[in-house]
Order: C-alpha cells, then sequence, then structure tokens
C-alpha cells in the first residue's frame, strides 16, 4: 500500500502528450508555452515538459516561478496574470516575462528593472469578449506608446484569453480579429513580437478546423498536456492519454446504513441544506480525504461507485456492488478543477512514476477500464470477481 491519499504522476504519459501536442501545433508555426500552475509547478513534471522540447513555462503564482528558479530549471519563465504592485520586486527577479493589463504596473515594473539593472519582457493582453483579463482593443495604441518610452520593458508580445470565466469560445471570427488587431500593431509601431499568443486548451478546436491561424505563434497549454483534452467540450484529443494523473484514498469506514440521514435535519458544515434519495439499506464507504483535500465535484471513481458526498475530511462513497473494506484503496480520475486543488494541497502526497502501464496504441484503441466494467454491469456472476480484483488494495 502507498502513502495516503496520494496523486500518482505518470511522467511517460505527460512526454507522450507533450511530444505529440508539439508535433500537432508546430505543423501550422505554433509553439507551446507549458502552464505549470496546475501542477503547482511540481518541479519534475516541468522538468519533463523542458526535456520534451518546451522552451517556456507559465504560472501565475509567482511564488511557482520562483520554485522553479530556485530548482535549476531552465526555461523562459512567464507570469500568466498581471502582476499585484505588491509583487512587483519579485516579478522583476524570477519571471523572465509578465502578462500585462495596466499601465501602472507596468511603470512600477520599469522603475525596479531600472534598479535591478535588467531588462523585464512583457506581453500585452487584449479583451477579445471573455471579460476576464486584458485591455480593449481601442486602448493598445495608447498604452503601448507610453511603454515605449519607459526604461528596461519590452514589449515582447500581445496576448488574449477565452473561456476561463465567460465561456467565451474561441472561433474562426474573433481570432480573425485578433491576428488582424496584432497585425495593425506590428504595422503601426514596427514591433517585431516575439509572442503572439493566441489562447489555451480551448483554442483546439478552432485550431484543426481553420485554415489559417493567423498571427498567432504561441498557445497556452496545460489542461491539454496533464489530461490529454481540449476544455469547450472537455472531449479528448486523439493520440493522447487522459490518465497521466489518478487520485488515490484510502478506506477508513464500510459499513451497511440507511440511505437517508434521520433525526431533525438543518445546515450542514458548508451551510447545506441537502435532499437524499431512499435507496433503502447501503453499504457506505468513507475514503479519508474531503473538500479541505480536494475539489471533490471534480473526482470520478475508477471502479462503479458513487459519491454521495463529502464534507471537510470525509467522502462518503455508495460501494454498490463493489466490497470495499477498510484499508482498501480507491483511485478517481481527476477533471482540471480536482488536479489544481490536490495538488496544490499539502495534505496530498504527489507520487512521480515513469512507466507506461499500456502501450499508445492499446491506449488508442482499447476501451478504458469505465467501459469495460460499464459494458458488463448485466453480467453479475463476472462482475464483483473483477472489480474486487481492480481495488487498488497494496496490503
Amino acid at each position: 500500500m502507498g502513502i495516503n491519499p496520494r496523486i500518482e504522476i505518470n511522467l511517460d504519459k505527460i512526454r507522450h502528450n507533450v511530444k505529440v501536442l508539439k508535433g500537432l501545433y508546430g505543423k501550422k508555426g505554433i509553439k507551446i508555452t507549458g502552464v505549470v500552475k496546475g501542477v503547482f509547478a511540481n518541479h519534475k513534471v516541468a522538468k519533463v515538459l523542458i526535456e520534451s522540447g518546451i522552451e517556456s513555462l507559465a504560472d501565475s503564482k509567482i511564488s511557482n516561478i520562483e520554485k522553479m528558479k530556485k530548482a535549476n530549471l531552465k526555461a523562459i519563465f512567464i507570469l500568466l496574470r498581471t502582476p499585484a504592485m505588491s509583487e512587483i520586486q519579485k516579478v522583476v527577479e524570477f519571471a523572465d516575462i509578465s502578462m500585462n493589463t495596466e499601465i501602472e504596473v507596468i511603470r512600477a515594473l520599469s522603475a525596479e528593472a531600472v534598479k535591478q539593472k535588467k531588462t523585464h519582457e512583457i506581453i500585452l493582453m487584449v479583451e477579445m469578449g471573455d471579460l476576464r483579463e486584458g485591455t480593449l482593443l481601442k486602448d493598445v495604441p495608447a498604452i503601448i506608446r507610453e511603454v515605449l518610452t519607459l526604461p528596461c520593458i519590452k514589449v515582447s508580445g500581445i496576448g488574449t484569453n477565452l473561456t476561463c470565466y465567460g465561456g467565451v469560445i474561441p472561433t474562426e471570427k474573433n481570432m480573425d480579429v485578433f491576428s488582424t488587431f496584432v497585425k495593425n500593431i506590428k504595422r503601426q509601431f514596427g514591433l517585431p513580437l516575439t509572442y503572439i499568443s493566441g489562447g489555451n486548451s480551448a483554442n483546439y478546436n478552432w485550431f484543426m478546423n481553420t485554415a489559417d491561424v493567423g498571427e498567432v505563434n504561441n498557445i497556452r497549454l496545460g489542461e491539454a498536456i496533464f489530461l490529454g483534452c481540449e476544455t469547450v467540450n472537455g472531449k479528448t484529443i486523439p493520440k493522447l492519454f487522459s490518465d497521466a494523473f489518478c487520485f488515490i484514498a484510502e478506506v477508513i469506514e464500510s459499513k451497511l446504513k440507511p440511505s437517508v440521514p434521520y433525526g431533525q435535519r438543518g445546515k450542514n458544515a458548508f451551510g447545506e441544506v441537502l435532499s437524499f434519495q431512499d435507496r433503502g439499506i447501503i453499504r457506505r464507504a468513507i475514503v479519508g480525504v474531503g473538500r479541505q483535500d480536494v475539489l471533490v465535484s471534480g473526482l470520478t471513481p475508477i471502479l462503479p461507485l458513487e459519491i454521495l458526498g463529502s464534507s471537510s475530511d470525509h467522502i462518503i462513497l455508495d460501494a454498490k456492488k463493489v466490497h470495499l473494506k477498510v484499508g482498501n484503496e480507491v483511485a478517481f480520475s481527476l477533471s482540471y478543477g480536482a488536479l489544481l486543488t490536490a495538488m496544490t494541497s499539502p495534505s496530498i502526497n504527489k507520487i512521480c512514476i515513469s512507466q507506461m502501464r499500456e502501450s499508445v496504441e492499446d491506449h488508442s484503441d482499447s476501451p478504458t477500464l469505465k467501459n469495460f466494467l460499464t459494458s458488463i454491469q448485466s453480467k453479475n456472476a463476472l462482475l464483483e470477481p473483477v472489480q474486487n480484483a481492480l481495488i487498488l488494495n497494496r496490503k
């Protein structure tokens, strides 16, 4: 049995995903910036990205960039959001590039860069409708005009972001508007922009369907690399592994209990008033993790179990026909939100492995474990021994 709770990280599957994505986007002249915030800038994962040919790594926390720099990782480090005024000194010290939307911040970066006797590069983020971060297109020329007068600041790129907040999808129309705008800015100011950063994992469908990516030469990928999917519809990208990360927790209680709480009820510990389906007596199994550790709604059990609910440090399962016992390990796949929270949580152990448990050919053609179990649900004589054999019990 391993150390619990934990995330098992298959470095070889991540390496494979990077190789496929680099080849795919490279065919249209687009380089990848690896977004490592979803793995809390884990240095082993970041190292795999660098070894796989990714030249730039991005994170939204300067403390993570500082951590990677101090781990001696060799890459171009990009702060993925506009800096807070309180962190200007560290941004100039540790980030090679920062994404910016506010002229006051850029002025502060310039003043600090003068003090540190170095040039700090910026990517100006422009608003294309998603309404998270970005300068309105009409205001960009005035900002660039001033930035070009500031010492120790270099405009290295223009970027945009879609889907993350408002759910606005990258389309042929809005991406063409972005490219046309960039082209006009280049012409107006004579800027040799290194990074035209056109978006994130949500841009996959646009990329696959467009005949011309326009000015875009950079894409920021995190979820596509780590979970093998695009983020508009959540579909797995062909030839990618979607199971490079596996969340594992240990059963701490397994008992037959009623399916509906009894007694006078009010709000739970999180201020929620819950409703319950009466299923009679069921086997309720508890694993020793909860909302304090991971986004529970982003977990999906590998076996045909059901998450009934959670508290701060318990997840309650309907074990159904799986004979879970105290000490058994239960494995879950993760959404991006679950990956982000679990990797950030200090109470979750991170275990890196470097082995392919299945060949790429097997991965692309064979049904997943979940689909396999679903396909034999009606065959009860086969189901229980198969399920029980697949419980991750390493005692």
